[in-house]
């Protein structure tokens, strides 16, 4: 799959959930992983936590990815519009759900691993590296 408004000059990709503590941490460490050549990632929120989930940091680091210096940022309207592409995580709070804010937007769904334990967020850590390697073909 090819996206139409993929720009040749912008070949950014946006993740993002309400707090940027999880899962789109995740993603954005595993897009960092997997992207193809020529593509940039970030990820954000529209009510960021002071830190990241030590949880999802624990388990990213089990398989190599370090986010332990990743720190949540807030979504901007100049993030928004250097995307080329908006992944909504999952939204928990309805009243700050990201795709609201996004252009270009697709949603993942993906459960919150916000007060789960270990093995739940490893569900979800391999959920989201699953789909990030599927966005990933279809950028190439």
């Amino acid at each position: 799959m090819n996206f139409f408004w993929q720009q040749k000059d912008k070949k950014k990709i946006l993740f993002v959930c309400v707090e940027n503590a999880g899962r789109s941490q995740m993603a954005e460490g595993f897009f960092r992983k997997y992207a193809p050549t020529g593509y940039e990632v970030i990820s954000a929120g529209t009510k960021p936590t002071p830190e990241i989930n030590p949880i999802a940091v624990e388990a990213m680091k089990e398989i190599g990815i370090d986010l332990s210096k990743q720190k949540p940022k807030v979504l901007t309207n100049e993030i928004i519009s250097d995307s080329i592409l908006s992944v909504n995580m999952g939204c928990m709070d309805k009243t700050e759900c990201p795709v609201v804010f996004m252009k270009h937007s697709v949603d993942w769904n993906i459960e919150d691993p916000k007060g789960k334990p270990i093995e739940k967020v490893r569900e979800i850590r391999d959920t989201i590296e699953l789909k990030v390697r599927q966005l990933c073909k279809t950028l190439e």
